[in-house]
């Protein structure tokens, strides 16, 4: 096994950085500048209605900087028309060449009723945003009536010269499947447990395979941290991020990434008797271990390796606990600087 180290480009494509959807607009460019000056590797940017712009916020981060890929994590495939998508897309691909990763879901059920967006088969329109937007990057010329989205006579002006990787943002089996036989990589939702990254590396394999491709799509995991520099506030570090992993959980309700460690019908009967208040007094302390990582550099390099030897190609860490964010941050730039993490074999 080799020892990864600061500022190689291994080093920079396995840590990565979600900027918080509540960042103002005036602190993307300081935010991104330091997450490449410490040798962070990728930025992705969420497109949560109704905070930051995912195209807007990812031309000022790599505007501000030279090395650094940003990604959004993800646009809903119901809120643009692929054919906007590619145009703007491509312009950021054209400007910044193999330093643009655009995603691409669902979107929040809520958030897309609320711009009356909500289709009949989201499914539908994932294939379509996925199936134009590839071929109007690839210079095509398209033609297509879908279910949710219609081309006519569609052409970029300036497709990108390199190939655009398009990612994912999906958590249902569907979704997975899809991704496999037509996307370039998944992004994990916060929360990932490694076995979930497990169960869907398998799933995503089998359906990039099912699909002849011969390409192995790319897991990134977004990984929820509440960590420290002082091995003496490791435990508060630990207790600070419960009541955060309780919001998520009584806002998600049940799903797929607590069912990964049999934890739906306990989550269930919590809610069933209260809301984030209750999850919180009643959450299993084996939860905080598997949904998030918090503790010291060490402890949290221990983490980063599971879901990596899980199946996780990319971990983009996510400070959840606001007042601690930078502190966070800056613990987990120590690991790269201290080489703490070690890169798996091939596969």
């Amino acid at each position: 096994m080799t020892t990864l180290s600061a500022n190689t480009e291994v080093d920079g494509r396995r840590l990565g950085v979600l900027l918080g959807s509540t960042t103002p607009p005036e602190d993307i460019a300081s935010l991104t500048q330091w997450v490449e000056a410490n040798g962070f590797g990728e930025l992705w940017i969420p497109e949560d209605y109704f905070f930051l712009g995912g195209i807007a916020a990812s031309a000022i981060a790599l505007s501000a900087t030279e090395r650094i890929r940003v990604g959004i994590a993800v646009v809903s495939s119901m809120v643009r028309h692929p054919a906007l998508l590619g145009m703007e897309v491509a312009t950021l691909a054209r400007a910044f060449p193999g330093r643009f990763a655009p995603g691409v879901g669902h979107g929040v059920p809520a958030w897309t009723a609320q711009m009356a967006l909500t289709v009949r088969s989201p499914m539908s329109a994932l294939r379509e945003t996925l199936t134009g937007l590839r071929a109007l990057l690839d210079g095509k010329t398209v033609s297509a009536e879908g279910n949710v989205h219609s081309f006519a006579e569609v052409t970029l002006t300036h497709p990108p010269a390199e190939r655009v990787p398009i990612y994912t943002g999906v958590l249902g089996d569907k979704g997975i499947a899809l991704t496999g036989a037509l996307a370039d990589g998944l992004v994990v939702s916060v929360l990932a447990t490694p076995e979930y990254v497990a169960a869907t590396r398998a799933k995503l394999d089998a359906a990039a395979a099912e699909a002849g491709r011969q390409e192995r799509p790319e897991v990134v995991v977004l990984c929820a941290i509440n960590v420290t520099r002082d091995p003496a506030e490791a435990t508060a570090a630990r207790e600070q991020i419960k009541p955060a992993l309780a919001f998520y959980l009584a806002a998600s309700g049940p799903n797929p990434l607590l069912g990964s460690i049999g934890g739906n019908d306990q989550l269930s009967d919590m809610l069933s008797r209260g809301g984030a208040e209750v999850v919180l007094a009643e959450m299993p302390e084996h939860w905080v271990d598997a949904l998030s990582v918090t503790g010291t550099p060490q402890q949290a390099a221990a983490a980063f390796s599971r879901l990596f030897d899980a199946g996780a190609d990319k971990v983009i860490v996510v400070p959840i606990v606001e007042a601690s964010g930078r502190e966070s941050l800056a613990a987990v730039a120590s690991i790269l600087s201290n080489s703490l993490l070690t890169q798996r074999e091939p596969i």
